[in-house]
């Protein structure tokens, strides 16, 4: 027996009906909402669940800003590197960049559907009922199951291609080319995630969230800077994501003063 309140200050580390703060929303892991906002209620007369899961319902559109230029960037970071690795042989590590680049696309994907993504168990199988699965799925199944790193590259362009498009089209800030390009001077075909992040975080006006982007190195006309985004693009550790109090101990890591 337990409380409405004591029972999502138990997971999140704090009360949704008292408002959720920029730092509240950064530390709680999306497979912690899913849990909190999913399932059926039978019977709540106060409304004491219900009104608790309707502020859990989404992000503020500046944080889901943040949050999707945050996994843009993490996609960014490794797509050059399935053909950077394969072309010079590695094809194990070309295969295993594959999987984590295509980990991100699907994360990325709840994002645009605003659906809280779970955990790993069950990642692909609630994947399979966005809309956007029956547009990129077999892309991603391509690129996993390709023999030659030119053919995942492709396959993986094409994922992120698509999900670009569907970042435009939810008009959180100016539209993007969703066309692949070399990767600089080089023989590798890569969407360019960052230009999504860039054109993101442009769009931010919220000041606690500009300041956060100003002490992670951010600048409008300049660098991007270091953008974890949320907990659980930061870091995938079981330790941290099921316990309220690492997380908070873990806030510096995202530049947040918890």
């Amino acid at each position: 027996m337990t409380t409405a309140q004591a029972f999502f200050v138990d997971r999140i580390g704090v009360d949704p009906a008292d408002g959720m703060k920029l730092t509240d929303w950064l530390l709680a892991p999306t497979q912690i909402l899913a849990s909190l906002t999913g399932g059926v209620v039978l019977h709540d007369p106060l409304d004491l669940l219900t009104t608790r899961r309707r502020a859990l319902a989404w992000y503020p559109d500046d944080i889901w800003r943040y949050v999707l230029a945050a996994g843009w960037l993490r996609v960014s970071q490794e797509e050059p590197c399935v053909g950077r690795t394969g072309g010079r042989g590695d094809d194990l590590g070309s295969r295993m960049l594959v999987a984590r680049v295509a980990r991100d696309l699907v994360r990325i994907g709840f994002l645009l559907e605003r659906r809280w993504a779970p955990y790993g168990k069950w990642l692909t199988a609630a994947f399979a009922q966005l809309t956007l699965a029956d547009q990129i799925g077999e892309h991603l199944h391509h690129a996993l199951r390709a023999t030659r790193w030119r053919e995942r590259e492709a396959a993986l362009c094409a994922a992120a291609s698509h999900l670009a498009a569907a970042t435009n089209r939810l008009g959180l800030a100016e539209p993007v080319d969703p066309a692949p390009r070399r990767f600089h001077s080089r023989d590798i075909h890569v969407l360019g995630g960052e230009r999504l992040t860039r054109a993101l975080t442009d769009a931010i006006s919220d000041p606690p969230l500009l300041t956060l982007l100003t002490r992670l190195g951010h600048r409008p006309d300049g660098p991007l800077g270091h953008l974890p985004g949320a907990i659980d693009q930061a870091t995938d550790s079981v330790e941290i994501l099921t316990q309220p109090i690492r997380r908070r101990d873990y806030a510096p890591a995202l530049g947040l003063r918890a």
